[in-house]
């Protein structure tokens, strides 16, 4: 007989595995936060001179005071604790040794060079504990001739590429800080990718990615454009450069988006806009293409006459893609949104219950996202320097055995 009971109301994927967490901003908390939402205990090691630069990134902020807390450093540091660390401070140096003998990860996003100067770098933590995982995320790579560059996501978005495809008249950034998230994400796969490695072979190695490296990673199509055929991709704005029609179209109320991303889409899509299919320009999706500015005038002409509503219950049932263009509080109360786990209510210790953004991932069955059935709030700084202290005590008591 075999055990009916979904894996994922168990402990977490990552239950047990401890994460020191000592970056800062976005890519590295983001990362770190990934782990977090799949079980792992994740300390922050923060400076007690105001913490985690995004700490003050505002406005937004909620609080006054000492209170205060941004918004910004919520979206990217739930399921964690945090402590506060001088380590240019004997006392708190050792304290950093001790959790590292404990951890399993290690994530870091400082310029290269700078955890050497603090008396951590990557030879001095494996000397001090040889299964350890390390993260190090930089702006540009730890080597080549800009690897001491410092990395802010909308440098790299420009110098990567990605804002040359983005926008209509001139380059745009991405709505949030893409280059930070995706090396975040990146990040994290390493990670786990080298935990698995370390069943194997015992020890644990050194993970690199960087912001350029991850925006880079992700040209797909527009990469392949100029590395195989040749061509410079520009901007493309809200229609696909190799579909049409694939993207945004104004009616007569709101925008909506539509996709017809192979023929048999097309044959139903035009006859339920009143256009014959087999149209010369518009025969084929090659053909499309090439006559993308006539196809997209002739379909704005038409959805104007009509409200969004229409249009998408009409394309809805011609069975074409499509979809509203949605503001994100229309998104947070989209009841399949919420279906999803993808927005968590958390207790914070100075600002009560607040919904947050949630974890990404759902196991099995489970009908809330990520690994942990309780959600931890986004700590204030050196919440936890106490308890933790206290941890690390209580496993020295332990180690020593009976007096």
């Amino acid at each position: 007989m075999t055990d009916s009971t979904p894996a994922s109301h168990g402990p977490a994927p990552l239950d047990g595995a401890l994460v020191l967490d000592m970056t800062r901003a976005l890519a590295g908390p983001h990362a770190a936060m990934m782990l977090g939402d799949l079980g792992a205990r994740v300390i922050k090691i923060e400076s007690p001179k105001g913490g985690d630069d995004s700490r003050g990134w505002g406005p937004p902020f909620v609080g006054e005071g000492e209170e205060r807390e941004s918004t910004y450093f919520m979206a990217a540091n739930r399921n964690k604790e945090s402590i506060t660390l001088d380590l240019k401070d004997d006392a708190d140096r050792e304290v950093m040794t001790r959790l590292v003998r404990q951890a399993d990860v290690l994530m870091e996003n400082f310029r290269v060079g700078v955890l050497d100067r603090l008396g951590f770098g990557f030879d001095r933590l494996h000397e001090i504990n040889p299964r350890l995982v390390i993260l190090s995320i930089t702006g540009f790579g730890h080597d080549g001739p800009e690897a001491t560059r410092a990395g802010y996501d909308q440098i790299a978005q420009g110098e990567a590429g990605l804002m040359s495809l983005t926008g209509t008249e001139e380059p745009t950034k991405v709505g949030v800080p893409i280059a930070d998230l995706l090396a975040g994400m990146n990040g994290a796969f390493g990670t786990v990718a080298a935990l698995y490695e370390r069943e194997r072979t015992g020890r644990g190695r050194v993970v690199r990615t960087s912001l350029i490296a991850s925006v880079v990673g992700i040209h797909a199509f527009q990469g392949t454009r100029w590395t195989v055929a040749g061509e410079v991709p520009g901007l493309s704005g809200s229609h696909h450069p190799s579909i049409a029609p694939y993207g945004l179209f104004h009616t007569a109320t709101s925008p909506i988006q539509l996709s017809c991303g192979s023929e048999s889409l097309w044959q139903k899509f035009a006859p339920a806009v009143g256009i014959d299919p087999a149209t010369p320009q518009f025969a084929t999706n090659g053909d499309r293409v090439a006559h993308r500015e006539e196809l997209i005038e002739q379909l704005e002409g038409i959805f104007a006459t009509q409200p969004a509503e229409h249009w998408l219950a009409l394309l809805d049932e011609a069975g074409v893609p499509s979809g509203k263009v949605r503001t994100l509080d229309e998104v947070y109360a989209w009841e399949q949104v919420q279906s999803q786990g993808l927005l968590i209510e958390v207790d914070h210790a100075t600002q009560g219950r607040l919904r947050l953004p949630g974890p990404v991932l759902r196991l099995d069955d489970n009908d809330y996202a990520g690994g942990r059935r309780e959600n931890i709030a986004p700590p204030t700084l050196g919440q936890h320097n106490d308890s933790i202290r206290r941890w690390l005590d209580e496993i020295d008591e332990e180690a020593a055995g009976p007096r």
